[in-house]
């Protein structure tokens, strides 16, 4: 299935109909190059990769899916194999930033998509010969690995930087689309409304958001459903800055945000509603208990909750090496069970689960076109080069993971009381 091709000339596509040599086997070697365009080459069975290396094209996977789309990816170091063989989507992370490998045409998204929706972690994982010659590669990269958890690199993140390519409402959330052409905005709104109406909030109810970033949500819940709240969040920069927007929209008098955590909001009385849009999974496991009592304790009787986290759907949630090093240190993935005992543990009963993942993968390749569009308005002494291909292949990984991971995006709305009428119908 692994076809070496000459090279094509300067500025030539590298189309589907450039003359090739009958296909032969992929090299036989032990080397990292080799052994990772084999694995590639008998795992990938629905997609064609390009590698181009010096002089020479290697088309990895299934040959006759190859088109015009086919992903190219330029490996300019050879480091790059044994990185990525060694450590994931770690590796390919530090490959991309360091400048080993550029994508030549199409998408790093497309080529992480492919790797996920053919598992080819969980191929390799079955085939003891490849686990034997993948653990040869990490004992060979053993010494000169970095332990990133020692080392993890901190960026001092401001507003200009999530400005570049979040909405105007400064959402940093999975959004819901319609369809597949949904504007940022239109994903972010319906997101936001989906929410209300799933909560049924009606004009007068107390409305309290544990994690509320700017507000964008208890704005919305004002504005459009007449509601007055509560928003809680540990970021100073998200306290001041959302109050300031709220001022401004003319909502003072009905919604705040206070800077504290979900551990002391049983001083702020009891709600109609409670709401937690992407917090959850940046909290330790040992806190879920206290901040399932914590909304247990914060909900009226006969009141409804929604918590809105990244999760996934297998047994085991060890969240991407990538984010865990360079974007989220210490989140994870929760997973349903986790969240349906502590719904029952806490007295409440699930009212509705909603898996939204691929919804993240539009939201993300909104924030990737914005990002690139705006990127050079940013100040490059703070965001370097190394940091802007960090955060596209963040970016990248998040849209992959939402077309084709064992990840979630899990909405969960339940309620205080087991005997409250249902709708037929989900909004």
């Amino acid at each position: 299935m692994t076809t070496s091709v000459p090279r094509a000339a300067a500025g030539t596509a590298y189309t589907s109909d450039v003359s090739r040599p009958p296909a032969r086997p992929p090299r036989r070697g032990r080397t990292p190059r080799d052994l990772f365009l084999n694995l590639l080459d008998a795992h990938v069975a629905d997609a064609a990769i390009r590698f181009v290396m010096g002089d020479e094209i290697v088309v990895t996977g299934n040959a006759a899916c190859e088109d015009d789309d086919t992903v190219v990816l330029r490996v300019h170091r050879e480091r790059f194999f044994a990185r990525v063989l060694g450590e994931g989507n770690l590796g390919l992370g530090e490959s991309v930033m360091d400048g080993d490998v550029t994508v030549e045409r199409g998408e790093m998204w497309q080529f992480l998509t492919a790797l996920v929706r053919n598992r080819v972690d969980r191929k390799i994982r079955g085939d003891w010969r490849a686990v034997l010659a993948v653990l040869r590669v990490q004992a060979a990269n053993l010494l000169r690995r970095h332990q990133w958890r020692q080392v993890q690199q901190h960026y001092d993140l401001g507003d200009d930087l999530f400005e570049s390519f979040l909405d105007s409402t400064m959402t940093y959330s999975c959004g819901y689309a319609r369809t597949p052409d949904d504007s940022l905005e239109d994903m972010q709104h319906q997101k936001l409304d989906r929410i209300c109406r799933k909560l049924d909030l009606r004009t007068g109810d107390r409305l309290l958001d544990i994690g509320c970033g700017f507000g964008g949500l208890l704005s919305h819940a004002a504005r459009e459903y007449g509601a007055i709240g509560v928003g809680i969040t540990t970021s100073r920069r998200h306290c001041e800055g959302g109050n300031a927007r709220i001022a401004r929209a003319g909502l003072a008098d009905r919604v705040r945000l206070e800077l504290r955590d979900h551990r002391t909001i049983e001083t702020l009385g009891r709600f109609d509603k409670v709401v937690s849009v992407g917090m959850l999974e940046h909290l330790p496991r040992v806190e879920y208990g206290r901040y399932f009592r914590a909304i247990a304790g914060a909900l009226e009787s006969h009141g409804l909750g929604l918590v809105h986290v990244i999760g996934c759907t297998t047994t085991s949630n060890d969240h991407d090496p990538f984010i865990q090093k360079y974007i989220f240190p210490g989140s994870g993935q929760v997973r349903l069970s986790e969240l349906a005992v502590q719904v029952e543990r806490h007295g409440m009963a699930v009212r509705d689960v909603e898996n939204m993942r691929p919804h993240y993968a539009y939201t993300a390749k909104h924030w990737l076109e914005r990002f690139r569009a705006n990127r050079h308005r940013l100040d490059a002494s703070r965001y370097d080069e190394r940091f802007a291909r960090m955060w596209e292949h963040y970016l990248h990984t998040s849209i992959a993971g939402g077309f084709a991971s064992d990840g979630a995006l899990f909405q969960v709305l339940f309620m205080k009381d087991y005997t409250q009428s249902m709708p037929l119908v989900r909004v």
